[in-house]
């Protein structure tokens, strides 16, 4: 793997483990909506770059992001049980990716909905955390659920 890719899974790592540890996400919003960039490895059907929807586990992380074309943006915090819910599964529903912890350069992690929630579900596992669902009754039903839905 080149440098950049291992740093990128490493940062990747930390916004798993971060927002598991805080239960909050960030994300930059304006008054049209959320940050988006354009995947830089991956194309649709039609030969266009899958777009993104960028989050990240710390609001100076998301502050650093402010320039080149979002300027306007401000940065939202995010509970996540609600980022688990809304964010990715509708993320994966409308066939977009998450990009998580993108740098000021504008690389990141980029990951389906459903499998960035099986990840954060591991780490809230392995730390004996329950989140409050609304849509959900815990990790088990919401595993069950996405599991099945990747099928």
């Amino acid at each position: 793997m080149f440098k950049n890719h291992i740093d990128i899974k490493l940062k990747h790592e930390k916004f798993v483990k971060k927002v598991c540890e805080t239960n909050l996400v960030y994300g930059l919003e304006n008054a049209d909506g959320f940050a988006t960039s354009s995947s830089n490895d991956l194309e649709d059907e039609d030969g266009e770059p899958i777009g993104i929807i960028c989050f990240w586990s710390e609001k100076a992380l998301a502050n650093s992001c402010i320039k080149n074309g979002w300027e306007e943006y401000e940065p939202t915090e995010i509970n996540l049980a609600k980022f688990i819910e809304n964010w990715c599964i509708g993320i994966d529903n409308d066939e977009l990716l998450v990009g998580t912890n993108f740098d000021h350069n504008m690389f990141g992690y980029e990951i389906e909905g459903y499998e960035l929630i099986l990840e954060l579900i591991d780490e809230l596992k392995k730390n004996n955390k329950e989140l409050d669902f609304e849509k959900f009754e815990n990790l088990e039903d919401l595993e069950t659920q996405i599991r099945g839905a990747m099928e």
